[in-house]
């Protein structure tokens, strides 16, 4: 894809991204903002996200997203999904329709495509690579680009942890420290560092998790009276299921927040043997392979006994694990 090509002739240009962004969201979508004003002076370029997580506030310029949706829609000549389907884009799903051409850029498995043009490429580690891969002029590159996309590297990798790091994301990495922001202090600000509340809800959860289906499943989760009585947002529950994840023995995690009654948003990571985005994409949901999510309604038992099952046909298939008949959740939690 060649971006300038794509947005050519364009005088307003809309940038949006899906519910509850997170690290990669936000970075991708913050870079290619304050690429194209750059770019393409005097094309009025708008971003519509829900309001980020305070710990993104040094990103330059991120009070200029709109996180106001107006009832009457408006027009724009180019529209950006980044990391998303529009279906996960919430209110900005309808600007995103209206425009006259939209162009989706994506790296999770799930995504078909849902724009005029699509950029698909699940083997990257995140979007903001993406993005950083489409800036063919590296001239007009700086260090507040730089730091927009390296946070979003950053965040979906897990600081290069994760099985989605390659040799170009360490490489898209170099390149971008190289324009000289202070990199340790943005990973200890915008990812390993916690608020109090933060580690007072991570603490609840991991009190209250349990273990399940011999010890291979963590499961935990917060309820809305819980959310309300530590006064937390759900960017004050990030970072849970991973450490659910780090536990020895378990091969997959489960965490859910409930949204509303019979309503839980479901994060699901794995250790390899298990493949979590079928299991979420079973479900409506989607993500990677190795992380995942989805929306499910029901009580919190059956939406775990549920996910089980399709976590167990899988286990079967990579440990030849005998799996346990009857319920797997405890009934007293």
């Amino acid at each position: 894809m060649d971006i300038l090509k794509e947005i050519n002739g364009a005088s307003t240009i809309g940038i949006g991204g899906h519910i509850r962004p997170d690290g990669d969201c936000i970075g991708s979508v913050m870079g290619l903002y304050l690429y194209l004003s750059k770019v393409c002076p005097g094309v009025e370029i708008q971003i519509f996200l829900e309001k980020p997580a305070d710990i993104f506030s040094c990103i330059s310029r991120i009070g200029q997203i709109r996180t106001d949706f107006h009832t009457e829609v408006e027009q724009f000549d180019v529209f950006f999904a980044l990391d998303t389907t529009k279906e996960r884009m919430g209110k900005a799903e309808s600007y995103f329709d209206q425009a006259k051409k939209r162009i989706n850029i994506d790296h999770h498995i799930s995504n078909s495509g849902c724009g005029d043009v699509n950029y698909l490429m699940p083997e990257a580690s995140s979007t903001s690579e993406l993005i950083y891969d489409l800036m063919k002029d590296r001239s007009q590159i700086d260090v507040e680009i730089a730091k927009a996309l390296y946070i979003g590297i950053i965040h979906d990798t897990g600081v290069f942890q994760y099985s989605n790091t390659s040799p170009s994301t360490l490489k898209a990495a170099a390149e971008l420290i190289s324009y000289g922001f202070d990199f340790p202090k943005l990973i200890d600000e915008t990812f390993y560092e916690k608020t109090y509340v933060q580690n007072q809800i991570l603490g609840r959860a991991l009190l209250e998790s349990f273990l399940f289906m011999n010890g291979k499943c963590a499961v935990s989760m917060v309820d809305k009276k819980t959310m309300s009585f530590y006064e937390a947002q759900p960017h004050d529950l990030d970072g849970i299921v991973n450490q659910l994840r780090k536990t020895k023995g378990v091969e997959c995690a489960i965490f859910l927040y409930q949204l509303d009654t019979l309503e839980y948003k479901v994060s699901l990571r794995s250790n390899g043997k298990v493949n979590v985005e079928k299991v979420a994409s079973f479900f409506g949901g989607g993500g990677h392979e190795r992380a995942a999510g989805v929306t499910m309604q029901g009580t919190f038992h059956d939406i775990v006994n549920n996910l089980s099952a399709q976590i167990a046909v899988q286990l079967r298939e990579t440990s030849r694990w005998d799996v346990p008949g009857g319920s797997h959740v405890p009934r007293n939690y």
